[in-house]
């Protein structure tokens, strides 16, 4: 019996400080389901996980980054309303903020407080953001 065919998705979030405290990046989708989002996309059969985190940062918000850690598998059935999709997260804690320029599906890209995220968040990304804040700041950050 051949396995299950899921597709699989890889996210980055970005965390950097600013002089009001820590921000994470988060992009605002620019095709259905609506909301902001971590950076992120499906991997290509030919990538690496964190390959293909890296690839979907740089395209839709510019930035190219070396290293990124494991955050998280998020695999619940619902978590996305296209379908069963599993997403693999990773993440980074910056030493400065770079610029961002939305680019690819991304309709903007937009650094936010970290205790002061969006109301309208997509898929399950507010518990990724979640984890990665934890992990990330080890108690640096507000969240």
């Amino acid at each position: 019996m051949p396995p299950p065919r899921y597709p699989v998705g890889a996210d980055a979030v970005i965390i950097a400080p600013f002089p009001d405290g820590d921000r994470v990046l988060l992009v605002r989708r620019g095709a259905p389901p609506p909301g902001w989002a971590i950076p992120g996309g499906f991997v290509e059969p030919h990538e690496d996980l964190p390959d293909a985190a890296k690839r979907e940062l740089r395209e839709e918000t510019g930035i190219a980054i070396d290293s990124l850690e494991h955050i998280g598998a998020y695999g619940h059935p619902d978590r996305d309303p296209r379908g069963r999709i599993i997403g693999i997260v990773f993440g980074a804690r910056l030493s400065a903020p770079p610029a961002v320029t939305a680019g690819d599906d991304a309709a903007d890209a937009r650094w936010f407080p970290i205790n002061e995220l969006p109301d309208e968040i997509a898929f399950d990304h507010r518990d990724a953001l979640l984890d990665a804040i934890e992990q990330l700041c080890c108690g640096c950050c507000d969240p």
